[in-house]
């Protein structure tokens, strides 16, 4: 039977037939892709999951084998054995992971630049904002910058409202062209000091190799046995003036091979001889090592994790803090 439609009509019924043709190879197409996206991503999240549960797996061990070191010395941690910064290979199913552990308390304790038990009453402690005035000066800032970055940073952790001379409240970062506001509590990550008044880029990528922020408010815990050379401002810093830079590289190079055997035999070298260092600051010189920080690197068929985590050793057993991953800033 002829079909009754005009020629035109019949056209325009083949040309949309061919249009949904179209359309529906576009949809196939597009949900096809789609698919084979998320099967992709599926995979690769398995491959993070696994990379990092190996990483897990190397920080376990790292853990264990801080608790044999400690245990092994118990009065004086030195850096017999080589163990500081040492990659360490860990055996994994198709793929390679590196550990690495260093002295986590050689540093400055940002969080202590206040004191008190609880996040609820949080004061100023001057040492603590004295000694990050005087890091800041070691490594080369302007002594007014110093000021008002280790007094912004005071302010930023207390917990009152009130700035301190130099220092920076609620009302400073209210002016920002992003608002926000001061914590008011214990820092968790040194990267948080990007956020306080007076720390430019260029002061925190000069001090964020020399920071670190413990779960504690307590002052810097450096161990003589274990500090470098290389970390000589860290020293320079508890003496506020009285040694410099260079002559606190000299002294951390003179050490005895087996380190010291009390701080008052650390006291007594000839090189600090006439100095007089605040009783805080002589407190905290140790022998010993509190906090260890681990660093787990595992690539597994070219996905790769890095995994950071804070063991505190300073009673048994050894426990893991917080752990983070990705490159770090």
């Amino acid at each position: 039977m002829a079909d009754p439609r005009k020629p035109g009509e019949r056209g325009a019924a083949l040309l949309t037939v061919l249009l949904l043709v179209a359309v529906m190879a576009v949809v196939a197409s597009t949900a096809l892709e789609r698919l084979a996206l998320a099967t992709r991503m599926t995979g690769n999240g398995g491959a993070v999951d696994q990379a990092r549960a190996f990483a897990d797996a190397g920080t376990e061990i790292a853990r264990l084998r801080i608790g044999d070191l400690v245990a092994a010395s118990p009065g004086k941690t030195t850096l017999a054995g080589n163990w500081m910064g040492t990659p360490q290979a860990i055996s994994v199913p198709g793929g390679v992971a590196t550990a690495r552990v260093t002295d986590g308390g050689n540093c400055f304790n940002l969080n202590s630049v206040v004191a008190g038990e609880t996040e609820a009453d949080l004061k100023v402690r001057p040492v603590g904002v004295s000694q990050f005035q005087a890091l800041l000066q070691a490594l080369g800032v302007d002594v007014r910058q110093a000021q008002v970055a280790a007094a912004s940073l005071a302010d930023w952790i207390d917990t009152d409202g009130a700035p301190q001379p130099g220092g920076a409240e609620d009302e400073t970062y209210a002016r920002a062209p992003r608002p926000y506001r001061a914590a008011n509590r214990f820092m968790v990550d040194p990267s948080e000091l990007r956020a306080v008044n007076g720390v430019t880029p260029a002061i925190y990528g000069l001090v964020r190799p020399w920071v670190c922020a413990l779960p504690t408010a307590d002052l810097s815990p450096i161990n003589i046995n274990t500090l470098l050379p290389d970390q000589a401002p860290l020293f320079a810093m508890l003496m506020q003036g009285q040694l410099s830079v260079a002559q606190a590289r000299q002294l951390l190079a003179q050490r005895p091979a087996d380190g010291y055997g009390s701080t008052v035999e650390f006291w007594r070298a000839p090189s600090l001889a006439g100095l007089s260092p605040l009783e805080e600051a002589a407190r905290q010189v140790k022998l010993t090592t509190g906090f260890f920080e681990v660093e787990v690197s595992v690539d597994v068929g070219g996905t790769q994790v890095v995994e950071r985590a804070l063991i505190d050793a300073r009673q048994s057993p050894a426990t893991l803090i917080r752990r983070n991953w990705g490159t770090g800033a």
